[in-house]
């Protein structure tokens, strides 16, 4: 194994799409924060990994007393959530001075599952670099500038989910680049720097907690997976 394992866990978002005023990454599901069943799957891989946490100061004292009401015994760093998630990794990635694998995973995905995580770095320990990805479902079309649409074969497309797992060393050159808008997530600021990245399965359960339908999803699929 390439040195140590550690793990980001980018919760900077402030959720303006969801709605209400509790912060997505602390609504409960299955009784727990979302963000906590983010973490917990991640200490429950591997409890030896390192975790740094990104999350916008406003929410610290929050978190730490939902820390204390649920008891998480889990070590982690907290770091400021950046203006973009771009800001939120590069705050991160100063805290960790060893070498290794590097996940970077949204709080907000609760129910990524064991193999998808191992899968990830292991496919990184090889390559580098390695996402989870998922089939799209629905047909898709390209929208054109002009305002037409095209249909496109979405067999040659696919859904990408977080962890993203990298090698530090090359994760951390990739963030020596300037912001860019393009930047959607960390594989495409690791392609900007020149490198490649490895597709591996992701689990269908692994959505985002994005609109209040998410949550509704996400406690279905909790329970069917605790039953």
């Amino acid at each position: 194994m390439l040195g140590k394992r550690y793990v980001i866990v980018v919760a900077g978002g402030r959720g303006a799409r969801f709605g209400g005023a509790e912060p997505k990454q602390l609504l409960l599901l299955s009784g727990k924060p979302v963000l906590l069943h983010a973490m917990e799957r991640f200490f429950a891989f591997d409890g030896a990994l390192r975790m740094v946490l990104a999350l916008p100061e406003a929410l610290w004292e929050r978190w730490r007393s939902a820390a204390q009401r649920y008891a998480v015994a889990m070590p982690h760093t907290l770091v400021a959530g950046g203006e973009t998630r771009f800001h939120s990794v590069r705050n991160a990635l100063k805290t960790i001075a060893g070498d290794g694998l590097v996940a970077v995973h949204d709080g907000v995905r609760p129910l990524v599952s064991r193999n998808t995580i191992a899968a990830c770095f292991e496919a990184a320990e090889r390559a580098g670099a390695a996402i989870p990805v998922t089939p799209l479902t629905d047909s898709i079309r390209q929208r054109k500038p002009n305002g037409d649409s095209l249909a496109v074969n979405r067999e040659a497309f696919c859904a990408v989910q977080t962890p993203q797992v990298f090698r530090l060393s090359l994760l951390r050159e990739a963030y020596e680049q300037d912001f860019c808008e393009d930047f959607t997530d960390d594989a495409s600021v690791v392609e900007r720097a020149g490198y490649k990245v490895a597709l591996v399965a992701g689990n269908p359960e692994n959505i985002k907690i994005t609109r209040p339908v998410d949550l509704i999803v996400a406690k279905a699929m909790a329970e069917r997976v605790e039953s």
